[in-house]
């Protein structure tokens, strides 16, 4: 396994929280989908992000409690857009190093 950077979590964080307004511990289960993860991990950058204005929070009720939930602003968009953009450059240019030319053509293709 790979190790996910600082940038990468971000950027994920970002696109989870940019389809649907959600609380820590799911998006910890929904990022150990791609990358080994700790919710003591998770919840520094969940705070960087809030703290950067990329995310605001919102308590809401569950089972006689709040639980804080998390939705992307304006500026964790932009935010966003940008990883993507960097994000598909990276793969690229690590795919050229990576994969045989082959196995480029084949994986576009399909």
């Amino acid at each position: 396994m790979f190790p996910i950077s600082a940038a990468l979590l971000d950027a994920m964080v970002l696109a989870l929280v940019s389809r649907e307004e959600t609380y820590g511990y799911k998006i910890t289960q929904d990022i150990q989908t791609a990358a080994h993860v700790s919710e003591s991990t998770l919840y520094p950058v969940l705070r960087r992000l809030q703290k950067n204005g990329a995310l605001e929070t919102f308590d809401r009720a569950y089972l006689g409690r709040n639980r804080r939930y998390y939705r992307i602003t304006e500026e964790g968009r932009s935010m966003l857009m940008q990883y993507r953009i960097d994000w598909a450059l990276h793969k690229t240019q690590v795919d050229s190093v990576l994969l045989d030319a082959a196995s480029i053509e084949r994986r576009e293709d399909q």
